[in-house]
């Protein structure tokens, strides 16, 4: 038997859409010809002409969010509190045995941008694939929004998980899902219409805000989740461990057993 492997995550650039302006990273990329002062300085009386080429190492200087780039979210981030009233857990608290499980896909690209997923549709699209959900099962979602990202709609693109089917979910025993989405919830330009519309503020991050119910984590800006199947995969999608953070970097993957 040999596994198979497909990248979900998103690389880490810049220059394209991948998140509001105000959260967009940036990397400064120092070539070989530019450092061999910093290898020099470890090494008094070493000369330029001494190491190969003259060049010394590549590396690069990150000014960066914890929430850009493929990442997993921490309950930490939807909320101070989680499970009823319970502290919110920080990323690096996240159970390992939440981060690697069989995979499930949802495929909603057929929806609007905007639209809110129920619980029906959660349960609707199950059936139509065949699966019954398990405890620790991670749940992925495909939305419109994968096949624009890093476009300049990206950030509107996609429908959102509201409260009632993320709940759907967790009460299922689901503790890590996921989007290739900016967010799990709807846009919030989006959003911000309805809100303009109705002034209610619980629409507002409903599906995150779930948390406060049941503690949970979910990745955003997934990749290719259109090559997958509904089932029969495994994700795996442990996160950096960053002290005391509401989001980890993760390289997500999906592993097919062949």
């Amino acid at each position: 038997m040999t596994r198979r492997f497909v990248d979900l995550s998103v690389p880490l650039e810049t220059g394209i859409v991948s998140d509001p302006p105000i959260m967009l990273p940036e990397i400064t990329y120092l070539s070989h010809d530019q450092t061999a002062e910093q290898v020099m300085s470890f090494f008094p009386g070493l000369k330029k002409e001494d190491l190969p080429g003259g060049e010394g190492w590549a590396v690069e200087m990150l000014q960066i969010a914890t929430h850009n780039g493929t990442h997993l979210d921490a309950p930490y981030d939807h909320h101070s509190t989680m499970s009823g009233g319970a502290r919110a857990i920080t990323i690096d608290e996240v159970p390992l045995d939440w981060c690697m499980n069989p995979g499930v896909k949802l495929d909603f690209r057929h929806f609007d941008d905007g639209y809110i997923v129920t619980a029906d549709d959660v349960e609707a699209e199950l059936k139509r694939i065949g699966h019954d959900l398990q405890p620790l099962d991670i749940v992925v979602v495909n939305t419109s929004a994968g096949a624009h990202y890093g476009q300049p709609d990206y950030l509107v693109k996609g429908c959102g998980m509201g409260r009632e089917a993320t709940l759907y979910l967790l009460e299922r025993g689901v503790r890590v899902t996921g989007t290739d989405a900016w967010s799990w919830d709807a846009p919030f330009a989006l959003t911000a219409q309805q809100y303009a519309r109705d002034r209610d503020p619980s629409i507002i991050w409903e599906g995150h805000r779930a948390s406060m119910e049941i503690g949970y984590c979910h990745m955003e800006k997934l990749a290719n989740l259109d090559s997958l199947p509904g089932d029969g995969f495994e994700i795996s999608c442990f996160p950096y461990k960053i002290k005391g953070a509401s989001a980890g970097f993760t390289r997500a993957v999906a592993i097919f057993e062949e």
